[in-house]
């Protein structure tokens, strides 16, 4: 009799989906035989709700490792609207459930972030077979050491401040780059440390306008003629900490922070200041060698539950294993950096400024 495993990517794509999928599907074939059937489901969980997939063959997992996005294609289902019926009278809960009975599904993997696998939890609850594989570039999926996306994204981030400094030398600029995390600092913070940046402000650790501006001019006092100042995308200062995100948002005018640090630093130092937002840049293009042996790692333990029959979890790496989690204790918990972090506290050694509030 043969398995049916059915595969989604959810949520923002990143480098590494297309590389876990072909390390899933080659593992499986090899552990598994030809006893098996792929069904690839079309755009993430909104493929799932209507019923949109197409059988996959060996041929359709070669050539892949190295390519961005996901050959699946992606969307965003938000969990909080995944339980609720809008105007289209659409049950999107029982859909999926009807529709993975409807492919005769053994099984059910969930490639993506947070809110892919709290989906994944719910689904799993209900009484299906799920396993997760924790995707995203920002590093907060609880209960894994890394997740696939994030050390490619790093490395596009590392070069980004890095061409950045050439350019603020030569006209005596301060910097401002802001980098993609919108409730976690990860990203922003290897970025910062690999390029060599002056100034990190991080989601976990609300920051002091003065505290930048100071910062900015000890550096030109001290005779560096530029600072470069990373700016994660979720960064507030510390007047803003008891805010909602909609709260802030409205209190700035803007979106993110970005750009109030910038008239700040401007206005306060005296020192002619830019910002550089590389966004979905940072998501884009072809996955890092690291990322790929990882993605394959995953992909391959994976199957190995697959043909263990063992479900309901999420695979993982902890102390340089690749393990699993459940998805019951992992679904709505996030990972912050601590603020005793190992790398926080090499940063603050090597003079880099927090600006805490």
């Amino acid at each position: 009799m043969k398995k049916r495993i059915g595969i989604l990517t959810s949520g923002g794509d990143c480098p590494g989906l297309n590389a876990t999928i072909r390390g899933v599907a080659k593992a499986s074939y090899e552990l598994i035989g030809n006893d098996i059937e792929i069904y690839g489901i079309v755009g993430g969980y909104t493929g799932l709700i209507n019923g949109e997939y197409k059988e996959m063959k060996k041929p359709d997992f070669s050539g892949i490792l190295t390519q961005g996005g996901t050959i699946l294609g992606t969307s965003r289902q938000p969990f909080k609207q995944i339980q609720v019926i809008g105007d289209d009278n659409v049950d999107k809960v029982s859909n999926m459930i009807d529709n993975y009975k409807k492919m005769k599904l053994d099984c059910l993997l969930t490639l993506g972030g947070n809110g892919t696998h709290k989906t994944a939890n719910l689904l799993s609850q209900n009484g299906l077979n799920v396993i997760g594989l924790p995707k995203t570039i920002d590093n907060d999926i609880y209960g894994t050491e890394k997740t696939f996306g994030f050390h490619t994204a790093v490395d596009i981030g590392t070069e980004v401040i890095d061409r950045l400094h050439s350019t603020a030398t030569s006209h005596s600029r301060v910097m401002v780059v802001e980098i993609m995390g919108n409730k976690a600092g990860w990203l922003s913070l290897y970025s910062a440390v690999a390029g060599g940046a002056d100034v990190i402000l991080l989601p976990e650790m609300p920051f002091s306008y003065e505290k930048v501006a100071k910062a900015v001019l000890q550096r030109k006092k001290d005779g560096h003629v530029f600072s470069i100042v990373v700016v994660a995308e979720g960064a507030f200062s510390k007047d803003e900490e008891k805010m909602k995100r909609k709260e802030r948002i409205a209190k700035r005018g803007c979106t993110t922070v970005t750009p109030l640090v910038v008239k700040y630093i401007e206005e306060k130092t005296g020192i002619e200041t830019r910002s550089m937002v590389p966004g979905h840049y940072l998501r884009g293009g072809t996955p890092s060698a690291y990322d790929r042996v990882l993605a394959t790692e995953f992909g391959v333990y994976a199957a190995q539950l697959i043909k263990d029959e063992h479900y309901g979890v999420t695979v993982a790496l902890k102390n340089n294993k690749i393990t699993h989690n459940k998805l019951e204790d992992i679904a709505g918990k996030a990972k912050p950096v601590p603020k005793n972090h190992e790398l926080v506290k090499a940063a603050k050694s090597i003079g880099i400024e927090f600006c805490e509030g």
